[in-house]
């Protein structure tokens, strides 16, 4: 399995609650699929850089997922179907980049 990075961007008039019912309904898709969803982190509500679809802000949401290419096509096709999301963004990793280590890389230097 390779590992993929997933960036999606949700509408602002969305609740917390239902962004994070729609990366629970986009996590079981890459379960059923063979895949695992290995870290969610979530950003939150933060400005876009220009409108998308009327919307000037947008719920930021990156998925650390390590899964087949196929669980990756139907993760995307149920996110292009999805009215909520209005910018999603995968990509294949070597192996994930951790903020933590990134922060104790700079703390021992």
């Amino acid at each position: 399995m390779a590992n993929y990075e997933s960036v999606l961007i949700a509408r602002q008039d969305l609740g917390a609650s239902q962004v994070n019912s729609i990366v629970e309904d986009l996590s079981s898709v890459i379960k059923k699929e063979g895949g695992e969803v290995v870290r969610v982190d979530n950003w939150g509500l933060k400005n876009l850089a220009y409108r998308i679809k009327k919307n000037r802000k947008g719920h930021y949401v990156i998925l650390n997922i390590a899964a087949p290419a196929s669980a990756i096509a139907e993760y995307e096709r149920v996110m292009r179907v999805n009215e909520d999301i209005i910018r999603y963004m995968t990509i294949k990793v070597e192996e994930f980049s951790s903020v933590n280590s990134d922060k104790e890389s700079a703390a021992e230097e």
